[in-house]
């Protein structure tokens, strides 16, 4: 498949990828899909009558709910549609690109998704290892529970924030050597994280089969927990994590859709011992490349294969009380770490014992002004599909 767009070949939002989101160029809001470095405006290619099969305008909205809402039939036509006007000569997109198009760089993303609940797993068995021996010991890293089931706890979905968004540096109770303080966070810190939005509801009351999971995802997108982890040490026990990590979390503004990843698929890690409702007839994951930048330096590469539970399994856990999630709903894979890079700085330096270098510079942890920016892509036989970044600057103020 070739667009007669003239687009680089290393660019994440190639024709294979065709992703979602929701940008202004002015005071209105509207829906979109990327190429390249353009943003198409789906509410323009609405009115022209590109999408006869959609009754009722959801192109010109603050979100990608209702539309998500449609259902996979519609949102997939929609994105075959686009793909078909970018690939065929004298297209309506081709004869008039201007009057649906603008560069990336003329507009503003906003948040992709009105986030009614977020949940963030503790997916990787090499990350709660990594965290275990810090805080626990060798023998005794994972906890008993870790094997059996995917570990989540229940974030704040009101501090979500699209990329580029200043990140303010939490205050909170830290446990120093002779007392407990009120005082500004020292130990402020990235998670490498893969968000799946979920694009179907199930009614309260009704568990998701593993085996059809992937129904109700929509797409993904990378996501960044960021952590303060004086804070989140002194105050986690009994309850988990909650002031430490509530303060921001950053996405990325373009939502791939799942469809977009399926060459990408990949055996899942295997695994010994879980309950029946866990087990998947074909367990799969994604190859996706993986990485973290901080002022400009790359300071860890992994890949999402590399997650001991898989999205399906988070789904059907979490849904397997009879929990209902909803359109827009965003379930982080927690800390994306593998057999030697790390994704969280927690990690790297050995909380903080030994100090990482960039730029000539010894890191323990964040400091005001340090940006840290997520990038994730698959490749295939020529096919790539990028997620463009996550991106935040730390600051005193906002």
């Amino acid at each position: 498949m070739e667009t007669w767009l003239n687009i680089s070949s290393e660019s994440d939002f190639s024709i294979y990828n065709i992703p979602f989101g929701v940008f202004s160029k002015g005071k209105s809001k509207r829906i979109a899909s990327r190429i390249g470095d353009y943003i198409i405006d789906l509410k323009s290619m609405y009115d022209s009558g590109c999408f006869p099969f959609i009754k009722s305008d959801v192109f010109e909205s603050e979100d990608l709910n209702a539309f998500i809402g449609l259902g996979k039939q519609d949102t997939t036509r929609v994105r075959l549609v686009i793909q078909r006007e970018l690939t065929t000569k004298g297209s309506m997109l081709e004869t008039d690109f201007s009057k649906y198009s603008y560069l990336v760089r003329d507009v503003s993303m906003h948040l992709p998704v009105n986030v009614g609940d977020y949940t963030d797993f503790y997916s990787s068995k090499f990350h709660a290892e990594n965290v275990g021996k810090l805080f626990r010991s060798e023998e005794d890293a994972l906890l008993e529970n870790w094997l059996h089931m995917p570990i989540a706890y229940h974030g704040r979905s009101s501090s979500i924030v699209v990329s580029e968004t200043p990140i303010k540096i939490p205050s909170g109770q830290v446990a120093s050597e002779n007392a407990i303080v009120y005082k500004s966070s020292d130990k402020v810190d990235f998670e490498l994280e893969f968000a799946t939005v979920i694009g179907k509801s199930n009614l309260l009351g009704k568990p998701i089969d593993i085996n059809r999971a992937e129904d109700y995802i929509f797409g993904f997108c990378l996501l960044n927990d960021w952590s303060a982890r004086d804070i989140q040490s002194w105050e986690y026990k009994p309850l988990g994590p909650f002031l430490g990590k509530n303060f921001a979390t950053t996405i990325s503004p373009w939502i791939i859709t799942i469809e977009a990843l399926q060459p990408f698929k990949t055996k899942a890690l295997k695994q010994e011992g879980i309950l029946p409702y866990l087990r998947a007839a074909c367990p799969t994951t994604y190859n996706i490349n993986l990485s973290v930048s901080l002022n400009g330096k790359v300071v860890t590469r992994t890949n999402f294969s590399k997650l001991y539970w898989t999205l399906s399994q988070q789904i059907a856990h979490h849904t397997i009380n009879g929990c209902n999630l909803r359109v827009g709903d965003i379930l982080g894979s927690g800390t994306i770490s593998d057999e030697q890079e790390k994704g969280s700085l927690l990690e790297l330096t050995y909380n903080g014992e030994k100090p990482i270098v960039v730029n000539s510079k010894k890191i323990t942890f964040l400091k005001k002004g340090d940006e840290v920016v997520l990038r994730g892509f698959a490749s295939k036989k020529g096919l790539k599909v990028g997620f463009g970044k996550a991106a935040g600057i730390l600051t005193n103020e906002l």
